[in-house]
């Protein structure tokens, strides 16, 4: 019996040693590493700068990324956005080895000194007036607003401010075209339809086969048409929601925006 009562011991031990490993938050082993971030930042040139910007401080295509970490970040969520790609974003999966991402990460993570700029101070109450006067008519927010944007119930759990705002300022360049590897979530892939007489339809592709395409119209209709009776079906390279440059959303108002998006973290409604 006490042999029986030893190897359970044993077994419940190992047990608690494999789940604190798989449990243990994961690390750059690259970081600090000189030629690393040497060869991190030649990577980061070649692969990331047409987007981000030479100095990784965002350009038309991509974000910020020189406040990863200061914004909340981790060594894990960072490798994951990277292998992965980001829902919803233009930013594609990776498929460069292991060692190659973590060198990049090594970089940036030099980039990154702790200014408060990575969550600039915004006014989440003048944010959700703005959110109501600008956005709620296509996005929901816990079951309230449209339909024909993402729901953003949740978008404050899994973007950075600078995401955020970036994504607010160039919205047209995160949508997907044909001839990339850019991505967009499923069922907002924005399209136009021209019927036979000419009329034109502009929507979100919600489903396609085949021999025919089902949209949600800017009225929010659930419409399916036959391929055979459309004379052209266009997938847009522009997006529905408008690029809010400085001219139509102030910094000042795009910080209280951005600080309103970043409280959203429920659950949204089913």
């Amino acid at each position: 019996m006490r042999t029986c009562w030893s190897i359970v011991i044993v077994c419940l031990v190992v047990a608690g040693v494999v789940f604190a490993q798989a449990t243990q938050a994961v690390k750059n082993p690259k970081e600090g590493s000189a030629e690393a971030i040497r060869s991190g930042t030649a990577s980061y040139r070649a692969r990331c700068g047409a987007c981000h910007g030479a100095d990784a401080k965002g350009a038309a295509g991509g974000c910020d990324l020189t406040g990863l970490w200061t914004a909340g970040g981790t060594d894990q969520t960072t490798f994951q956005y990277i292998r992965r790609g980001f829902p919803n974003t233009i930013k594609p999966h990776s498929f460069g080895p292991d060692d190659d991402v973590w060198a990049i990460m090594a970089y940036l993570r030099t980039l990154d000194t702790g200014r408060s700029a990575a969550t600039p101070a915004g006014n989440a109450g003048k944010g959700e007036g703005l959110f109501n006067a600008n956005c709620i008519q296509c996005h929901q927010v816990n079951g309230r607003g449209g339909r024909i944007g993402p729901d953003l119930s949740r978008v404050g759990s899994n973007r950075s401010f600078a995401a955020l705002a970036h994504k607010i300022r160039h919205a047209s360049s995160y949508i997907t075209n044909v001839f990339t590897l850019n991505y967009i979530v499923d069922g907002y892939q924005p399209v136009t339809l021209v019927t036979r007489d000419g009329q034109r339809i502009r929507g979100v592709k919600k489903n396609e086969d085949a021999f025919s395409i089902q949209i949600m119209d800017t009225r929010e209709r659930i419409q399916g048409y036959v391929k055979a009776d459309l004379r052209e079906l266009i997938d847009e390279e522009t997006s529905l929601m408008p690029d809010f440059g400085p001219d139509r959303l102030p910094d000042a108002d795009l910080g209280d925006l951005v600080a309103y998006l970043q409280t959203l973290r429920a659950t949204p409604r089913q």
